[in-house]
């Protein structure tokens, strides 16, 4: 049994379903929270890093095309309409005078 005073203790704000969705999971191999989190810590020196990727989401096609037409308008805001406020945009998408 490990002596209480050898332990560190670890604070860590957690989403409240993630904590227990991982909670049930631990159980369910038989482990508690404090193990798996253990078991965490330890692989992550083991690999002396991160235990699996870790990188940005890759942005959808439709993200991507967007992206594109708003750098384009950046380059080029003269061959598109403009507008000071939300309702003069609103007045003229309703084509009201």
């Amino acid at each position: 049994m490990d002596n209480i005073s050898n332990n560190g203790i670890i604070n860590v704000r957690v989403d409240n379903e993630l904590k227990q969705k991982a909670n049930d999971l631990f159980n369910s191999l038989g482990l508690n929270m404090s193990t798996a989190i253990n078991m965490f810590l330890s692989k992550c020196i083991n690999e002396n890093g991160i235990p699996f990727e870790v990188k940005a989401p890759k942005p959808s096609r439709r993200l991507r095309k967007a992206l594109k037409e708003a750098d384009k308008m950046m380059k080029h805001p003269e061959k598109y309409k403009s507008y000071h406020n939300v309702d003069e945009m609103f007045k003229d998408i309703l084509n009201e005078d």
